[in-house]
């Protein structure tokens, strides 16, 4: 996940400003993806609108300086749903926020593929239990500085049993989630309100 599919979603959901960008990052943003700077989006806005993905209009603001408000184009589109229902890779760690920021734009999936989204989520992380959960934990130690023993082990096992603990919660929500889109009933999915403008092609035309 990179911070540009995050841009390219808030903007499919409405066109914005930089400002606008950046006070979704420090709020909703936040639990997808740390500490976002302000150079850091206009810097990927740059190049979005470089490679097309993104077009701005100029809005005067009397005694301030002027605004650019962002909108998506044909291929920016593409290119975020391409990201968003494109194949899923459950990182290592499940804290990590992939699942989180595709989930966060939902509304542009369709229940298959959300519930397909899930299912690889809940397949890797029962695996994982399946296959480390009663791993052998025990290490070889040597130390080489002064070393508690007794301590080092009642926290670590404090740290797998709150592992354990909070991966099996992670499991039960996703499939708590499954289980209310599955049953939800269906609703065809509302008219775009955002006008998607393909970039403009700025060489002469063939004559």
């Amino acid at each position: 996940m990179k911070l540009e599919h995050l841009l390219l979603g808030v903007l499919a959901m409405k066109p914005a400003t930089g400002y606008d960008l950046k006070k979704y990052m420090d709020t909703h943003g936040r639990f997808l993806r740390a500490n976002t700077q302000m150079s850091q989006v206009y810097r990927s806005l740059a190049g979005m609108e470089q490679r097309g993905w993104v077009v701005h209009d100029v809005e005067p603001r009397p005694g301030a300086t002027d605004a650019k408000r962002y909108r998506l184009t044909e291929e920016g589109s593409t290119v975020f749903l391409d990201w968003l229902t494109g194949p899923y890779q459950p990182p290592t760690r499940f804290e990590e926020p992939d699942l989180q920021a595709r989930l966060a734009f939902a509304g542009f999936m369709d229940r298959e593929n959300l519930i397909a989204l899930l299912d690889t989520e809940l397949e890797a992380r029962t695996q994982e239990v399946a296959r480390y959960r009663f791993r052998d934990r025990r290490l070889e130690r040597t130390p080489e500085l002064p070393f508690d023993a007794g301590l080092a082990d009642a926290v670590g096992e404090w740290a797998h049993r709150a592992g354990a603990e909070a991966k099996d919660a992670h499991i039960a929500r996703i499939a708590a989630l499954r289980d209310q889109i599955q049953d939800a009933p269906s609703t065809p999915p509302s008219a775009p309100a955002v006008k998607i403008d393909a970039p403009q092609n700025l060489e002469e035309p063939t004559r």
